[in-house]
């Protein structure tokens, strides 16, 4: 081992590192930029994720008190044929070039392993990893451990004001806002209408409110398109926001985290639709912007739909993969 991760202590992550995580996170975002500042509440929700197994697949490394780098791996609640997991992790600026984020990624392929062998062992296993293009040596540390490009994701923006888009909600549709009432329904939609994107899994009640219904979630920004006769929900779109983010920017973003048509109501205008009824709401309610991601691959068009709703790109993530 180089001498300067020696020197560091290293253990599992647990919930009590709920403050130096987000000290970390915060440190990694004043040199890498990606626009992602958090709370201790922030990262305490990651840390409880029922798919994040800490104790045999997590890894952190201490400079005295203070954290300096961390990984920690997420596993997939269901899985077919193969069984993609998530490596996450991070290397405080002042830490970077001596080992550590070799270290970690080493030890999180190692810990996927583990976790694999638990909740899907007769599947194939890949390691993914999703970061910022731009950020500086990452390409090059996941080359030198085998990991390949696979897929490219654009970030895009949308400076709210009086030029939102107008389209109207479909006719025999009719839209309403999120409520605890309406919760599954808005599940279930999720669900469906993501059964045929890339990498994406049907999200089990506790994954959902771990990762949806969580402290980042705005009920007044989230809304499902119904048939108006039947009440059949037929589409959804989910609003999140970053009270650190606000805090450190001062810019107000609605990060519109789920978009999604049921595949038996494709074809209709019902994701723009969705979109441009968010964008209204948002705008009225104060926001600065909205954001969101899409895949640049995804046979849908869902950048096509963000750019006529008058999104534009600004980043662009990488997933890296490795089939272990």
């Amino acid at each position: 081992m180089p001498e300067h991760t020696a020197a560091l202590a290293w253990r599992p992550l647990t919930v009590e590192d709920a403050k130096a995580s987000a000290d970390l996170l915060n440190a990694i975002e004043t040199a890498d930029r990606i626009g992602e500042n958090y709370t201790e509440e922030d990262t305490r929700q990651e840390l409880v994720d029922p798919y994040a197994d800490l104790e045999r697949a997590s890894l952190a490394a201490f400079d005295g008190e203070v954290m300096v780098g961390y990984m920690k791996i997420r596993h997939k609640p269901t899985a077919t044929e193969v069984h993609r997991v998530v490596l996450d992790g991070g290397v405080h600026p002042d830490h970077r070039g001596r080992g550590v984020g070799a270290a970690l990624v080493d030890a999180g392929v190692a810990a996927a392993k583990v976790v694999h062998a638990l909740h899907h062992p007769t599947l194939r296993l890949v390691v993914d990893v999703h970061k910022a293009e731009h950020i500086a040596g990452v390409a090059d540390l996941l080359r030198s451990r085998g990991f390949t490009p696979v897929r490219h994701f654009g970030f895009l923006h949308h400076p709210l004001g009086a030029a939102t888009p107008t389209a109207p909600i479909p006719d025999g549709l009719r839209v309403e806002p999120w409520s605890e009432g309406a919760d599954e329904d808005f599940r279930s939609v999720r669900n469906a209408a993501y059964r045929d994107y890339w990498d994406a899994t049907p999200l089990p009640a506790d994954a959902w409110r771990n990762k949806i219904v969580n402290q980042t979630f705005r009920p007044d920004a989230c809304f499902l398109l119904r048939v108006a006769a039947s009440g059949t929900p037929v589409g959804v779109l989910v609003t999140q926001t970053w009270e650190a983010d606000t805090a450190t920017t001062g810019v107000r973003d609605a990060r519109f985290m789920i978009v999604g048509t049921h595949p038996d109501h494709r074809g209709r205008g019902v994701a723009r639709a969705l979109v441009d009824h968010a964008l209204r709401a948002v705008a009225a309610q104060g926001y600065h912007r909205a954001s969101a991601s899409v895949d640049s691959a995804s046979p849908l068009g869902a950048a096509g739909l963000f750019e006529k709703a008058g999104f534009t790109p600004t980043m662009r993530h990488v997933r890296w993969a490795l089939e272990v």
